[in-house]
Order: C-alpha cells, then structure tokens, then sequence
C-alpha cells in the first residue's frame, strides 16, 4: 500500500474525458476523485499565534525543481493531507485521513527579496469600480481576510484562500484567532435609504463589512513544509464563517491540464495593497505548469494572495458556461533559465486529491464529493 505504484495510481485515479477535437467549446472534463475521510483527531496544545503576517510567498524553486523532486510515498501524502483545525476560542485540532480509491463507483525562502510584487512590463490590472459590477457575480465572490489576503466564496459559510495567510508553515500568525471576512458593500449617503444610484463622473465609495471566522483549515503539506519544497504545493486553507453571507459563491473544480484552458488562460481578482479599497482584477497566459502549481505571469502585488484562480468552460451534462475555481493564488518564485533569472507568480493547482479534501471540509459527506 505504500509502494510508489499505489500512490502513481492515486494521482491518476480522477479518469479525466475530455472533449474531442471536433468539440469547439472549452469543456469541463469529468473527473472521478478518490475519497478522503478523517480517520482520528488529536486535540493539540493552543497555538501561540506569535507569527508576522505574510502577504506573499517567495521560492526560487521553479518548474524544474518541482518536476524534477520525488514523487512522495502514499503514506507521506496521507500525512500532507492530514490538517490542522483552528477554532475562534482557540482551541487546535489535528486530524489524520485515509485516502481510498472506489473502484466501484461508475462513472520562508531565503532567496531574491522583493519589497514590491512583480509587474510585468505593461500593468494589466484592472480596478473594479462601483456597485453594478462590484456586488455582481464573478467579483461579488472575492473577499478581503483581516491579516490583508484575498478569499474567495465557495459555499454559503466558506472561503477559500492561501494557507500562508493563516500560518507561516512553524506558526499561526497575529490576529488569526480572531480572523474575520471582510465583504465590499457601498457605503450609503444620508437619505439614500440603500437606493440604486450610481455617479458616472465618480466611482462610489465602498466599504467592508466584517464575519467573523468559526474555524479554519490547514494542510499538514503546509505546515510540515517550506516554500522551497513540498510546503508550496499545498498553500491553501478553508475558512468556515459563524453564519452564512447571502451572496452567490464560485464552486470549486478539478484544474484542467493548462493546454485544455481556454485561450490558455487564467483570471482572478484580488485586494492589492497597491491600489487600497479597490477589487482588482486581471488574466493573463500560463506560461508552464507541474502536477500542483500553475506558472503564470498575471501583474500582482501583495494583498491578491489567496485569491481564487477561475476560468469559464462548458458544463455539458447541464448545458451551461460555468465558471470554477481551479487554484489559489500563491506567491513568487524566482526560475533560473539556463542561468537567467525568470520570474513567475504561481498558483496551487485543485488536483483530485485536494478537490477530495476541500469539498468533504465543505460538505462533510464524501458522497457529495465524487465529481470534480
């Protein structure tokens, strides 16, 4: 069970079908995911929560590094699938997971620093101004976390976003017990009473309004690991609000090999620390990939990090464009190409196996969890 040829077939169990050649739209392919269930928790000491925020992550391990490092054994990615579970009072959790195929089921770097986020030539963001657009699906699903990420909605009481916005890998950081969901609303003159007037000559001033937190997953990837080796791959966490938002979320899904997106491309939007108060939204090529990280060039500067990566394809068993969260905005790394220096922002890719563990924190049957 622990042999390298278990785990290969773990890795490749999701049988993706995609559409054929002949098929002009971009579809969603149909995965089937293994199983991940909780096996045993352990109640741990309370976290110290002495860690310094961080907006970005820095490696200067790049595409080959990451292709070229062994493939994991199946019990060391049962452990780097185990989490950690914070609660608002404090209190911590670690639980352990097995990992099962059905077979019956059908169908901290130490390298270049950067004081600023990497722009790329000419800056290809675009500020999203006022509440026609802002409170409207897809931007209406970004949210901003009080330790200065973006999330992204995935349920009536979830948000998706990078694990280094909640723990520096050794420890949870300042102000993550009391973490809290910010969502941009517009901020009401006297007398308006909320009415739907929209200043063409000005963009209307937005404000937050804050959730608090119930609890808050980690992966042990990510918190047994470092941003210049296995750590990077598993750079995501779920929060679970105290009571629901009310607003239209983005599902989560399977990422596509990048040759099967459309145009090649990817989309987010993110609360920059550059441009404070305003959603910020951009797209841009993946330039590589490996099997959990996305390669790409997209202009972004510190606060994006967490930020749900989506793109928009044809669901054919529901005959609908729908769009679905495919990875997590991450942070920089620095590649060497043939001695020069390349540098790439980088996204966690949702494999099989991380769409397992996400979807049962969301929904807490696997049952509901067996399509990507």
């Amino acid at each position: 069970m622990a042999g390298l040829s278990t785990l290969i077939l773990l890795l490749c169990a999701a049988k993706d079908v995609m559409p054929s050649s002949s098929h002009w739209k971009p579809t969603w392919p149909s995965y089937r995911v293994p199983v991940i269930l909780p096996q045993s928790t352990l109640n741990l000491d309370k976290p110290q929560f002495d860690a310094e925020a961080r907006l970005e992550v820095v490696s200067p391990c790049g595409p080959a590094c990451h292709k070229s490092s062994p493939l994991p054994t199946y019990e060391e990615v049962k452990n780097y699938l185990s989490y950690e579970t914070l609660y608002a009072n404090g209190s911590l959790t670690e639980t352990e997971v097995g990992i099962y195929i059905l077979s019956n089921s059908g169908d901290g770097s130490q390298g270049k620093s950067r004081t600023k986020r990497q722009i790329y030539g000419y800056d290809s963001r675009f500020s999203i101004f006022g509440k026609d657009f802002l409170l409207n699906y897809p931007f209406s699903t970004s949210v901003k976390l009080s330790t200065g990420c973006t999330g992204t909605l995935v349920a009536e009481k979830h948000v998706l976003t990078a694990a280094h916005c909640i723990h520096d890998g050794k420890s949870y950081v300042k102000g993550a017990q009391k973490l809290r969901v910010g969502f941009l609303k517009p901020k009401l003159k006297d007398g308006s009473k909320g009415a739907n007037v929209t200043n063409s000559a000005m963009p209307e001033k937005m404000k937050f309004q804050w959730i608090r937190v119930k609890r808050t997953h980690v992966p042990k990837g990510w918190i047994k690991g470092n941003a210049n080796d296995i750590g990077m791959d598993y750079d995501y966490a779920l929060l679970e609000l105290k009571k629901p938002h009310k607003r239209k979320f983005m599902k989560i899904g399977v990422s596509p090999p990048a040759r099967h997106l459309p145009g090649g491309r990817i989309h987010f939007s993110g609360y920059d620390n550059d441009r404070p108060g305003n959603l910020v939204y951009r797209f841009c090529d993946v330039k590589d990939e490996t099997y959990d990280l996305l390669y790409q060039q997209c202009d972004a500067q510190p606060g994006a990090s967490g930020s749900g990566v989506y793109v928009r394809m044809w669901k054919r068993q529901d005959h609908k464009w729908e769009r679905k969260i495919i990875g997590i905005f991450s942070g920089h790394q620095w590649v060497d190409m043939n001695g020069t220096p390349q540098d790439f922002n980088v996204a966690v890719r949702i494999t099989p196996l991380k769409y397992a563990q996400i979807c049962y924190w969301i929904k807490g049957n696997y049952l509901d969890c067996r399509e990507g």
